[in-house]
């Protein structure tokens, strides 16, 4: 922990149990934030808790299901709670769907939605109010390539993604005159769980991937950590209301 520029900042990482949100709750500790993350896990959820302590940072975790206000409000709560003030909020909780149109149900449009946009939408809700207390802050989505561009049967998924791109530059556009800074993150196709669900660990599926991204590999999810921190740090205090893609070159196709 030897650098301090997110000293005396108290960082929020939705979805912080595994993947991108486990890699930026640490780095957010590392650079001396404290940070409150949360999931629906909570084995998982302590460990990245020790595993930050151990580094020698200040962190707790909460369980909490983004889909629920009850949840959500619950959890930006803790936050102040525990340390006094909110000013990072990295939303990064979301499911994935992949499927042909026809298999498409009301039952797994309502989750992805539910999770990916209402979850973003009410975390928003509940963060800002939490920040303005304090003078602002800023606030990082986890969009996707996919809030980008279209890929057959995908389109749920697609669809809740460029919701997320349309609230972050909307949300972003209503509040940056008070010190609320809004952004998204646009990861490309990056080793985590929610890829090994979607791709396969192995296979002709999973190596398509790696060679469709021009970088030739699959990205890691400290890549889409180090852009979070950025967005969210000083250096980036006249960005609002754009989407950082980091994807390895995918959408330059």
């Amino acid at each position: 922990m030897n650098n301090n520029r997110f000293s005396g900042k108290v960082a929020l990482v939705t979805g912080g149990t595994s993947g991108i949100g486990k890699a930026t709750a640490i780095e957010f500790a590392r650079v001396g934030a404290k940070v409150v993350l949360t999931g629906r896990r909570d084995k998982e959820g302590a460990q990245v808790v020790a595993e930050i302590k151990k580094l020698g940072g200040d962190a707790a975790f909460v369980r909490a299901d983004v889909a629920k206000d009850a949840d959500v409000k619950a959890m930006v709560d803790f936050t102040v709670d525990r340390f006094g003030r909110l000013d990072v909020a990295f939303n990064n909780a979301g499911v994935e769907w992949k499927g042909p149109l026809e298999e498409a149900t009301e039952a797994e449009y309502r989750r992805v939605f539910d999770i990916n946009v209402w979850g973003v939408l009410n975390s928003m809700r509940h963060e800002i109010p939490a920040m303005l207390k304090n003078g602002g802050g800023a606030i990082v989505n986890n969009s996707s390539v996919a809030g980008h561009v279209g890929l057959g049967e995908v389109s749920i998924y697609i669809a809740s993604k460029h919701a997320v791109e349309g609230l972050t530059k909307s949300v972003a556009l209503e509040f940056a005159r008070r010190n609320i800074r809004i952004n998204a993150v646009a990861p490309g196709v990056i080793a985590t769980d929610m890829l090994d669900r979607f791709a396969g660990k192995e296979g002709e599926m999973r190596d398509s991937l790696s060679s469709i991204t021009p970088a030739g590999r699959i990205g890691a999810s400290e890549h889409i950590a180090a852009a979070v921190l950025y967005l969210s740090s000083d250096d980036a205090k006249f960005t609002i209301g754009t989407s950082l893609i980091v994807d390895g070159g995918f959408v330059a196709q």
